[in-house]
């Protein structure tokens, strides 16, 4: 299993997604990989990596995670499982620059992840925009019901979508705070992951983090096709592996 960070690596190398980089890009995977599963400040993973004789800062572990976080989010989307036609949705507060801003997230009657959107306000407007960034997404059904809480944008940004025909007229809305149990304690997972840095300085910072907290938190689920729930390490040979005849050893003192 270990052989699949290598042989992920050569081939990001070769494809230019390590390109001026001072480190080695086992290097910059393994802290990237780190800090977006774990609950763990940036100060702390340098703590980690440090003590395996590397001197590396944590602001340049901030940098990895902005450069390299959405692109996980892009290489793992194309290989989604298919979600249900049950959706749960929801919203939950980000702190950045000590104010709140709102992520909204669903998820499927099985606990699958759909889809994620973080937006400074919490109305209609930002509402609409989730579910229609839902809607597109290539791995999910149309829904037969949405569920959602008491929360009065969802009715009438569902409404505006039908009106639109971008959502059927059957689509039923159940406005139900105990059907929405399951997506509340899916948010827990994003929430663990954030409290160590105390919220975000920026939006910018804190939407490039969140998609690598999430595609960590959907390949922890077992999302991504052909690979095996909890399976942390595999999944780069399945998404950036295209040349699996290659192999190389694994150094000693980095898994």
């Amino acid at each position: 299993m270990r052989d699949c960070v290598w042989k992920a690596l050569i081939l990001m190398s070769k494809s230019n997604a390590f390109k001026w980089r001072h480190y080695e890009p086992e290097i910059i995977l393994l802290c990237v990989r780190w800090y977006l599963t774990y609950p763990l400040s940036y100060r702390q993973v340098a703590e980690m990596v440090n003590e395996r004789g590397l001197d590396v800062h944590h602001t340049t572990i901030y940098r990895w995670v902005q450069q390299y976080a959405p692109e996980l989010d892009k290489r793992c989307r194309p290989y989604l499982r298919s979600t249900n036609d049950s959706w749960r949705v929801d919203e939950t507060y980000i702190k950045i620059k000590g104010k709140d801003r709102y992520l909204y997230r669903a998820v499927d009657s099985t606990g699958q992840t759909l889809d994620f959107l973080l937006t400074a306000k919490r109305d209609a407007v930002a509402a609409k925009r989730f579910l229609c960034k839902a809607l597109k997404a290539t791995h999910n059904q149309e829904p037969r019901v949405i569920n959602v809480d008491k929360n009065a944008a969802y009715p009438k940004a569902i409404e505006q979508l039908k009106q639109k025909k971008e959502l059927p007229k059957e689509v039923e809305l159940r406005q139900n705070k105990y059907l929405n149990n399951r997506v509340e304690q899916d948010h827990r997972f994003i929430k663990r992951l954030v409290k160590p840095g105390m919220g975000f300085g920026s939006f910018n910072t804190a939407r490039r983090t969140i998609k690598g907290y999430e595609i960590m938190n959907m390949l922890r689920k077992g999302q991504v096709r052909k690979v095996e729930k909890g399976a942390k390490i595999s999944w780069l040979n399945f998404l950036l592996i295209r040349n699996p005849r290659k192999t190389v050893e694994t150094p000693v003192g980095i898994c």
